[in-house]
């Protein structure tokens, strides 16, 4: 086999982001993957009724607009065209009205009412320092930090989510708004740093917007393998690999898999410490989730739902917070958090004419089979009266399910990888850098490095970027 400087197992997003890191360097790059087409969680495919298309996983994309590399990526030159939604996602409530988290943070205040100033104060500075936070907040950069902007978000994101929202708000409509922000953490409102978790999504409405790609998730992806190989990258798909033993020579090994997986391709040559280490890393809750194909838009009593590309489903924060405190502590929530994604309204490619789609999901424990069907239709006819009539087909997968398709999602955590304090940048362990293996020439690239989950590309890019340091 041919000597590689570079060869990089697991073609999701931060595989694609470390193999094109090193492509760019000038340095000859081999990317492997599994399946028979690349991408992770970042898939498109017809899972309901032909003509309907469905991203697998990843399917609205703030953290895509907001990386500092995936804005330098020519996406748009190989075939990436953005949709952008006026109104990023939508909260409605019991009484028949909803929030709207709009681009413009004046029209997100004058939505949420009486608390829109607080918002106003908690989320604008920030959004307005969006490209000096970026590269600390999706890093790690210690040289030339903004300490201002940096102090200016952290004070507000170290919170737990809970208190947060009782200190900057009064009224119902904020907290709803900042409640569907924050669960999309996985967490107990109650650990410290949660507040982050909604800051950030937040930060990112107004700063650049919650787009998503035409036609699908795929379109990001093909983009992206395109681009390597014209980089000259070479890649392989429908290769799984079991051991480190049967890859080809080269000089450094980068491997976008988890903890698990690493010690299953690697665990013979790591040292006794450090397996001990990565056997102690921590899963988080998984997800149960629900495709639709439907004969129209879905009904929703609240007109800003109706408009908006991204809805969250749960009501007060008091029932989010429940929900998610049951999730995170292994318990199946009585009414599920729900995150609706409607790209059809938007994207007549996604759906035959006349006909739409509806993405959503909500959390469950670990490795999860319970069917959460009933419980997702019940939380969308809840705020959408006559929506059960729309569907015309689902196509369902529960947790246990995600980790057959896609071994990272280790019991269907989708994140890789619990993201509290503990795990937030000391992922899979307290190491400088993170990324790097007792092993010479071997790092890990995965969303179980920092920052975390999320299409992004950054895991991939800042691994890349330790392993040329050392090369």
């Amino acid at each position: 086999m041919p000597f590689y400087d570079a060869v990089v197992v697991g073609a999701g997003p931060n595989g694609l982001a470390a193999a094109i890191t090193f492509a760019r360097a000038g340095h000859s790059v081999l990317l492997i993957e599994g399946k028979g087409t690349i991408g992770g969680g970042n898939r498109t495919a017809e899972l309901t009724l032909p003509g309907f298309q469905h991203d697998i996983c990843a399917a609205v994309h703030p953290l895509v607009a907001g990386s500092p590399f995936m804005r330098s990526l020519p996406l748009e030159r190989f075939g990436v065209e953005w949709v952008q939604p006026e109104i990023a996602a939508a909260h409605p409530l019991d009484d028949g009205t909803g929030v709207g988290l709009y681009r413009s943070l004046e029209q997100t205040a004058s939505s949420i009412g009486g608390d829109g100033q607080s918002w106003t104060r908690l989320i604008g500075p920030s959004a307005a320092d969006w490209d000096k936070l970026a590269p600390m907040v999706l890093g790690p950069q210690p040289v030339g930090a903004d300490l201002a902007a940096l102090i200016r978000f952290g004070l507000a994101a170290a919170m737990p989510a809970h208190l947060l929202a009782h200190l900057y708000f009064r009224e119902e409509r904020a907290k709803a708004l900042f409640a569907g922000l924050t669960a999309h953490s996985f967490l107990s409102f109650r650990q410290p740093f949660t507040s982050a978790f909604g800051m950030l999504l937040g930060v990112l409405a107004h700063a650049v917007g919650w787009p998503f790609a035409r036609g699908g998730a795929q379109a990001i992806t093909d983009a992206m393998g395109a681009y390597l190989r014209a980089l000259g990258g070479d890649i392989a798909a429908g290769w799984q690999v079991e051991s480190l033993d049967e890859l080809p020579p080269s000089r450094t090994v980068l491997l976008d898999v988890t903890p698990r997986q690493v010690l299953r391709l690697a665990g013979a040559r790591l040292p006794d410490a450090y397996r001990r280490r990565l056997e102690r890393f921590r899963y988080g809750p998984g997800v149960f989730k629900v495709d639709y194909a439907l004969s129209e838009p879905v009904p929703w009593r609240a007109q800003v739902c109706r408009r908006a590309g991204t809805v969250h489903l749960g009501g007060t924060l008091a029932e989010i917070a429940a929900a998610e405190e049951a999730t995170s502590s292994g318990r199946m929530p009585g009414r599920p958090y729900v995150l609706a994604a409607q790209h059809s309204l938007f994207d007549t490619t996604r759906a035959p004419a006349g006909k739409h789609t509806l993405w959503a999901y909500c959390h469950t424990p670990r490795g999860s089979t319970t069917d959460m069907t009933a419980a997702i239709d019940a939380q969308i006819e809840r705020f959408a009266p006559g929506f059960q009539d729309t569907v015309l087909a689902r196509a369902v997968i529960n947790s246990a399910d995600y980790e057959r398709y896609n071994p990272n999602y280790v019991g269907g955590d989708i994140n890789s990888g619990v993201q509290d304090v503990r795990q937030l940048w000391t992922r899979p362990m307290l190491r400088f850098p993170p990324y790097s293996t007792p092993v010479a020439g071997l790092y890990l690239c995965s969303s179980s490095t920092p920052p975390g989950g999320g299409v992004h590309g950054m895991c991939g890019f800042n691994a890349a970027r330790a392993a040329l340091r050392r090369l």
